[in-house]
């Protein structure tokens, strides 16, 4: 279906760049991302997802809104404490384009319900900020040939990096396993606007996904360090040996 002229004025900008143009633009609607988490990382990630124009937006996330979330959460406000974050992020994404459809899950994923979830998603967002969720999504994006952007945010620095399964390095193949034990609280600490830069780079991620153009960050990883203001590229291999995705 061609853009309408709202459309076309909202999207102007896009319609400008040759890599995206009105068929571009009408694979971005046709697109369908999930979030994973409605946080620090998927605040940014989600907003500027529905502000491009990619037609469904799902977003999962079982917590309510606290006051230290304020810092770097932007899909969230003052108002908002004690609500469900699906619920403040759905009214701050609806605001920002009505023409986005907006499937929101006030839950976790988990190995249950993760085949159902991620069967109707083109791309799957790691916004989570633990590495028990972190491997879940790799291990289900895997099973269901999802791809997926992964990130992660820790005190001043971040990393991202793209998984094509069974293309590309996936995450097991360069983080192994969790670490034993929990993360102290201590060495939780988090620069607000970090996970704004990464965020943002895996709404990229996505967006050039659905475009088909570009290069994706597939056995790369993009390191970021706020304090010395670089970004270094690592370039990972797939580990024929992985637990998840080697040969064997």
């Amino acid at each position: 279906m061609a853009l309408t002229p709202d459309e076309r004025e909202r999207y102007a900008r896009h319609l400008l760049l040759p890599e995206v143009g009105e068929e571009g633009q009408e694979a971005l609607r046709a697109g369908r991302v999930l979030v994973v988490g409605a946080g620090g990382l998927g605040s940014p990630c989600a907003l500027y997802l529905a502000a491009a124009g990619v037609g469904t937006l799902g977003i999962i996330d079982a917590d309510a809104v606290e006051l230290s979330n304020l810092q770097r959460q932007l899909l969230h406000a003052t108002d908002d404490l004690g609500r469900a974050k699906v619920e403040s992020a759905s009214e701050t994404l609806s605001a920002l384009n009505p023409d986005v459809k907006l499937v929101m899950y006030p839950e976790r994923l988990t190995a249950s319900n993760a085949p159902e979830v991620l069967a109707g998603y083109d791309f799957v967002v790691d916004a989570t900020d633990n590495f028990e969720s972190k491997f879940l999504i790799a291990d289900a994006c895997y099973a269901a040939g999802k791809p997926y952007a992964h990130a992660g945010i820790l005190r001043f620095g971040g990393q991202a990096m793209t998984v094509l399964p069974g293309e590309s390095a996936c995450y097991r193949c360069v983080f192994g396993g969790p670490p034993p034990g929990p993360v102290p609280e201590a060495a939780r600490g988090l620069l607000g606007v970090l996970p704004g830069v990464i965020g943002t780079v895996q709404a990229t991620e996505a967006l050039k996904f659905l475009l088909g153009v570009g290069e994706l960050l597939t056995d790369t990883l993009l390191v970021y360090d706020a304090l010395k203001m670089t970004f270094r590229r690592v370039g990972v291999k797939r580990d024929p040996g992985c637990i998840l995705c080697g040969d064997k």
